[in-house]
């Protein structure tokens, strides 16, 4: 695989989306809507998580949970090949009261990078969820999925994690509740009884990104949902709330490395 792709191959498992990547891109601060779990097969890498800084280097497993604010930046030069795989929180929260045999509530990720052996546990899966198979035929990525969870099973709460006023969840629920209508600062900062600049530095403290940044998250996680269920990039960019295809896709390729319109069919 050449420097600079990023491949999404299908895979047999609704629900999970498969990336295979080689660059040396620096993401910018961003959120994914479901869990990622991943390893790190050349190079290396530093990322802000909800555990501080963190780096991770050739045969590490590398972990975000839904809603946690990272970034991604290359250690040296050559930058860093990687394969992720994304989990929507539905099956791993079910995964999870399996191995507990009950409802275990809520569960985390607590290593973003995790030098346990599960490198080898993370590659079964992988190759598992992306090979070609009869439809329907999920049972060795099954499997393997439940042993990789069971093994990376962490469910203690973040340390330090800041506890969000309620006047900023009522604006964040705002944002939250409907992303494709547009939003006035004022506004947001009104209902939350607060000036601006106070309601901006807030809302950046608790969330890890500026109100405009975690609306466009929530935009392109809208849209990640409209083209998994196969609806064209330029009608999910009108339901996200984008201007046009040409802004879903700016901001698409920066968080996700594919166009849409890549991983739509990834996923169909």
């Amino acid at each position: 695989m050449a420097q600079g792709q990023f491949l999404m191959p299908k895979t047999s498992m609704p629900g999970v989306a498969a990336v295979v990547a080689d660059s040396d891109r620096c993401f910018p601060r961003h959120m994914h809507d479901q869990f990622g779990i991943g390893l790190i097969e050349r190079g290396a890498q530093k990322s802000l998580s909800g555990r501080g800084m963190v780096e991770a280097g050739a045969g590490h497993v590398i972990t975000v949970n839904p809603g946690e604010v990272h970034d991604g930046i290359p250690l040296g030069e050559g930058g860093r090949a990687w394969r992720m795989l994304y989990l929507d929180i539905d099956i791993v929260r079910d995964a999870i009261a399996d191995v507990c045999e009950k409802d275990h509530g809520a569960f985390e990720f607590a290593y973003p990078v995790d030098a346990r052996p599960l490198a080898d546990r993370f590659n079964a899966v992988f190759s598992a969820v992306t090979a070609t198979e009869r439809p329907g035929e999920t049972l060795h990525g099954d499997e393997t999925l439940l042993m990789l969870l069971a093994a990376a099973m962490e469910t203690s709460a973040k340390p330090g994690e800041i506890a969000a006023p309620e006047n900023i969840k009522r604006a964040k629920s705002s944002i939250d509740d409907d992303p494709a209508r547009p939003f006035r600062l004022a506004d947001l900062a009104g209902e939350a009884g607060m000036s601006q600049f106070r309601f901006l530095r807030a809302f950046a403290k608790v969330t890890g990104l500026t109100p405009h940044n975690y609306l466009l998250q929530r935009r392109v996680h809208v849209a990640r949902h409209e083209l998994a269920r196969g609806t064209p990039p330029a009608e999910a960019a009108f339901i996200a709330g984008f201007a046009d295809q040409s802004h879903l896709n700016r901001f698409f390729v920066r968080q996700f490395g594919v166009t849409p319109a890549v991983y739509r069919a990834a996923l169909s």
